[in-house]
């Protein structure tokens, strides 16, 4: 997929959106079996210790959820939980367009995480619409959407 030179020019940001979204569908259609409980045990980043880091592109996807979900910045909390985990029902704001790191975590009630070896293609496929729009690499979920959601 090539993209041209400016990284804020509307085509180049709907053809990553395409690509990301394609990643996306890539990813569920692979057999790893996911019973997510919907526990949001991996939505607290304090406990854990894990936060998911994302690509210009998917944090393009996820500031684009947001958008589409009436908010144009992220929403505040201070318990260590993500922001985009709705603080009463404990569901993602963003579910259909959260990052790859949540669709594959590392949440061992929902099936345990993907084997990298088992999804390097789709990771290398993000890194390669990462580069085309000049990101630089994989960055902190919140900083990242923060970002996207600028742009």
């Amino acid at each position: 997929m090539n993209y041209k030179k400016n990284p804020r020019s509307g085509s180049d940001t709907e053809l990553a959106i395409t690509e990301i979204k394609s990643v996306y569908a890539d990813l569920a259609k692979r057999s790893q079996e996911r019973n997510c409980t919907l526990k949001a045990q991996c939505c607290h980043f304090t406990l854990t210790g894990k936060t998911p880091f994302l690509t210009k592109g998917e944090a393009i996807v996820a500031a684009k959820a947001l958008r589409h979900a009436g908010r144009k910045r992220l929403p505040e909390r201070n318990d260590g939980a993500c922001k985009l985990l709705h603080p009463t029902t404990s569901r993602c704001i963003i579910y259909e367009g959260r990052p790859f790191g949540c669709r594959t975590h590392f949440c061992q009630s929902a099936g345990g995480p993907y084997a990298r070896k088992d999804v390097i293609d789709l990771i290398r496929r993000m890194e390669t619409v990462d580069e085309q729009l000049q990101g630089s690499g994989p960055r902190e979920l919140h900083a990242a959407v923060e970002d996207a959601l600028l742009s």
